[in-house]
């Protein structure tokens, strides 16, 4: 996964708070659409640019609700490293039997880290593509069972959507199931993404 995506997820569990964040209303995806760039919630002493994209304000909820996810009980986290920062955003399907967790579990994370960085941490399980003419990665790790992660190009470093999918069987799901659906998801969101 890389050293700024272990720490940002494991930060992400420790501090996620639920959320309705604040006051705020969610946004439309008319209005994300036409939105000026947000100041961020936190900055690092880094140098890095300023993360301006935040996924649990900036993403509308009827794009993750139409994706399948309950974006109700989205969860965000505020994630200052010191040499970068991460803001993130938790998602999960409303499959749930016996208190047992099932489809996917999805975390959204906006940091200050390039492509770059990314390719030269994870560039034996990654593949380049595009998704709407904007650089990405595909990274699947064997070692990582049912997990599928897209890593967008953004101006001020990437964006991740990071996937877990739980199956209703016990194992792993065949790794051509990891992903599915998910570059769909990432081209719904892309357009929302500053560029």
């Amino acid at each position: 996964m890389g050293r700024w995506g272990t720490a940002a997820l494991a930060a992400l569990a420790l501090v996620a708070t639920a959320c309705s964040p604040g006051s705020a209303e969610p946004a439309t995806s008319d209005e994300a659409s036409t939105s000026a760039t947000r100041t961020p919630r936190i900055t690092d002493d880094s140098g890095r640019p300023p993360v301006t994209f935040d996924p649990c304000y900036d993403i509308p909820d009827d794009v993750m609700t139409a994706a399948g996810y309950d974006a109700a009980k989205k969860e965000l986290a505020d994630m200052p490293m010191g040499t970068y920062t991460f803001l993130g955003c938790t998602y999960h399907d409303d499959n749930e039997i016996a208190g047992i967790s099932l489809g996917y579990s999805l975390n959204i994370l906006a940091g200050n880290v390039t492509l770059d960085e990314e390719l030269e941490n994870n560039a034996h399980i990654a593949t380049p593509l595009f998704i709407n003419g904007r650089r990405t990665l595909l990274e699947v790790d064997p070692g990582r069972r049912n997990t599928c992660k897209y890593v967008v190009e953004t101006r001020f470093g990437l964006i991740m959507l990071t996937r877990i999918y739980h199956p209703d069987y016990p194992g792993s799901a065949p790794i051509e199931e990891w992903c599915t659906g998910l570059e769909e998801l990432t081209t719904s969101i892309e357009p929302f993404i500053p560029t």
